[in-house]
């Protein structure tokens, strides 16, 4: 079970949550010291003002009322009787005894005063054995008793009970904390959504345009440190958006500039008497011409920014494989059923087709399947043919390279089909590995982030 939540909301209200209860008991901790010693004060108050009501009556009464005066004022709360002798011998020596001491004396007007904190047994005639306070203040914890001797020699002794316990809560408290917190709950929530809005949206614009999707400019809107965030990631958009625009334009410049000199040079082999020598300027210059018309097409389809939108990929991937079997290619799609993928159509399926009629033309005959790995999308594709060394599976990638051992001149190719192929999948935030198989042959895992409608 998750205890701390995942989302800014929950954690900033569970955070001030956790901050009020601190708070709170550190106000019941000071309200209830202040509260106990507030009800022990009116009790000791209480206790001396009804000894001396006890006193003054009990002097000015015959002696003969004397035993009904005190079963009239004892309770069980606090009990009085009169006795030739003390009960209490000995008065603590504690700063609260000498308090009493003092304020009974004055209250009773007595000769001498006792004062020692009793065991609850001594109340109810349990064994007499007193408990001084040696300095330590138990009173609050214990009966105390008091013993005064009268005018007429006679000894007032008291044993009082301690004051009430005070509860450290009641419901008024737990109805103010509950308001507090249902009201600090709302107030991190409504914060946390201030602030976690447009992180979502940040985050969703960055996860976008890792996929080469087009993005609006992000409302700058929450926090200043939000905004600044913000703010910082369309500059950073608006940048990369007009740097690849440049190099694209630049690019599509020098492809498109290329074919006046190449149509030149064919007329000038035109001239060439050889015939031999005729062939292979023409062949060279054929295969120039094919570079420059790839560069031209890649180029095109980045410049026209294509739209994101929801495709099946199985019918995707078998469409191509049917475009090139009527081409003579020999490819078979496993069905997998659909599978909805958030993509730029066009330029993937460009992808599918150069990454298949490879599989196909040097690897004999291709198959291609999807499956679902780990969250992500993945296209295998596997042939038949001899494979890549592992010192040339990067190479490979790189533009108008060609492996020897397996592209030979009569199989044509420009050498920019696996570098398009790689830059289209990585522009959707996936990926291309290759791994030789163990029976022999390539395959080729195309992996690409899942997500989509249905």
């Amino acid at each position: 079970m998750r205890l701390i939540p995942r989302s800014l909301a929950g954690q900033l209200a569970l955070l001030l949550l956790l901050a009020l209860v601190l708070a709170q008991g550190i106000a019941i901790a000071l309200f209830t010291v202040e509260r106990s010693e507030a009800v022990r004060h009116a009790h000791r108050e209480n206790v001396i003002a009804r000894a001396g009501s006890v006193a003054r009556l009990l002097q000015d009464t015959p002696p003969t009322l004397h035993d009904a005066v005190l079963a009239a004022v004892s309770n069980d709360e606090a009990q009085f009787t009169l006795s030739p002798e003390p009960l209490v011998d000995a008065t603590g020596t504690g700063e609260r005894s000498a308090a009493m001491v003092r304020d009974l004396s004055v209250a009773i007007d007595a000769e001498k005063v006792e004062v020692a904190p009793l065991r609850f047994a001594l109340l109810f005639g349990g064994d007499h054995e007193d408990d001084h306070d040696h300095g330590d203040d138990h009173g609050s914890s214990h009966w105390f008793a008091a013993s005064a001797k009268l005018p007429d020699e006679q000894w007032l002794n008291v044993a009082v009970q301690p004051p009430p316990a005070v509860p450290p809560w009641g419901w008024t408290f737990l109805l103010a904390f509950l308001l507090s917190a249902l009201a600090v709950a709302a107030a991190a929530v409504l914060m946390g959504r201030r602030i976690s809005e447009p992180m979502r949206n940040l985050a969703g614009a960055a996860d976008h345009l890792g996929r080469g999707e087009k993005i609006d400019e992000l409302p700058e809107i929450g926090p200043i440190e939000i905004r600044s965030t913000v703010h910082a990631f369309n500059l950073m958009h608006d940048r990369l958006d007009r740097y690849m625009r440049d190099r694209m334009a630049m690019l599509a410049a020098i492809s498109h500039d290329l074919r006046t000199p190449i149509t030149s040079l064919r007329l000038q082999a035109e001239l060439v008497e050889d015939g031999g020598s005729r062939t292979k300027i023409l062949g060279t210059l054929d295969e120039m011409q094919r570079m420059t018309e790839d560069a031209l097409a890649f180029i095109r389809e980045n410049m026209q920014r294509e739209g994101t939108r929801n495709v099946d990929l199985h019918a995707l991937v078998d469409s191509v494989a049917a475009d090139l079997a009527d081409l003579g290619h020999e490819l078979t799609v496993i069905d997998t059923g659909r599978v909805v993928v958030a993509c730029r159509p066009v330029a993937l399926r460009r992808a599918f087709r150069n990454l298949l009629e490879n599989a196909s033309i040097h690897g004999v005959r291709a198959t291609a399947r999807i499956a679902h790995d780990d969250g992500a999308l993945s296209v295998l594709i596997e042939d038949e043919g001899p494979g890549i060394s592992e010192a040339d599976r990067e190479r490979v990638f790189e533009p108008f390279v060609r492996l020897d051992e397996s592209r030979g001149p009569d199989k044509g190719g420009s050498g920019l089909g696996l570098a398009i192929a790689r830059t289209i999948i990585r522009g959707h935030g996936g990926d291309i590995l290759l791994e030789n198989r163990a029976e022999g042959g390539l395959s080729v895992t195309v992996r690409l982030p899942a997500g989509g409608g249905q």
